[in-house]
């Protein structure tokens, strides 16, 4: 959401994000997911990936959770106590650009894993991030990162908000443009979703308290990209970044389901603002 002048009163977010709870599916009847991998050896060595049968179960990470979420998904579909994961990422290499400064957030990628009951938290992350690498090594993410002049971990970053702001996979472009023409005119991008992940949570509620919030990831306060991703984006979120739709639009506010209103102009905005507060007015009335 993007927004000028949060009003001193707690205020709905002006555009749901995606669910903020952890979807977590351990079964072998995943395997119809498009995003299932080929199975590989997912324990903690670094020997090459010996050929196994087909995995007992697997393990699904949706688009847009957080590494905190992924460890606590892994923690549970290995039978692990909690922290487990969060502890076993510290102790391996997993490649990760220099920008990151050793923090793997938004290189775990979202896909569908096989694990059995050999695999190790160190072995799975490592699969997580080799995948994130395949992908943001493609030709389409490393060219498109040049044209829109910005580094491939920036490409992920702007992808991770993109993940957590757009209504719809239609709207991803759009929400896309509007981050790029925001630090094309040193605007602050001012989306709740970069507060959200700096307080931790979740919430459809943001409010002039929090737009405050000292932190480098407030971007109502801080112009620029925040310093790591929010959140592990999807292919669709990364093909928006790296592609996104032609457009001068600087807000958008999603005024009911399925009607995202994307503009430059500030005066629309807030018609566009009130009428989001109208029809949520009569919802709650009604």
């Amino acid at each position: 959401m993007v927004n000028e002048s949060p009003d001193a009163r707690p205020r709905r977010r002006l555009r749901p994000t995606r669910r903020g709870k952890i979807v977590l599916v351990v079964g072998a009847l995943l395997v119809v997911s498009a995003a299932v991998l080929i199975p590989l050896s997912l324990t903690g060595s670094d020997e090459p990936p010996k050929k196994q049968e087909t995995p007992q179960s697997t393990l699904m990470i949706p688009e847009g959770r957080r590494v905190s979420q992924v460890y606590e998904a892994v923690d549970e579909a290995l039978g692990l106590k909690p922290g487990s994961t969060l502890k076993a990422a510290s102790t391996v290499d997993l490649k990760l650009p220099a920008q990151a400064e050793g923090n793997p957030e938004g290189y775990l990628f979202p896909a569908t894993y096989p694990i059995d009951d050999a695999t190790e938290p160190a072995g799975l992350l490592r699969y997580m991030a080799d995948t994130a690498r395949k992908h943001f090594a493609a030709d389409h993410v490393t060219a498109g990162s040049q044209r829109n002049n910005v580094s491939v971990y920036d490409t992920v970053t702007i992808a991770s908000i993109v993940q957590a702001e757009a209504d719809t996979p239609a709207d991803m472009g759009k929400v896309a443009r509007v981050v790029y023409n925001r630090l094309l005119k040193d605007m602050p991008l001012q989306m709740d979703s970069t507060i959200n992940y700096a307080l931790k949570r979740s919430t459809l509620d943001t409010t002039t308290a929090d737009t405050q919030l000292d932190s480098p990831y407030n971007s109502y306060r801080i112009k620029g990209l925040p310093p790591t991703p929010i959140g592990n984006p999807g292919e669709e979120a990364l093909r928006a970044a790296v592609r996104p739709t032609p457009g001068p639009w600087l807000y958008f506010v999603t005024v009911g389901p399925g009607d995202t209103r994307f503009t430059d102009s500030y005066d629309e905005q807030q018609r566009n603002v009130e009428e989001f507060n109208r029809s949520r007015g009569s919802a709650t009335t009604g």
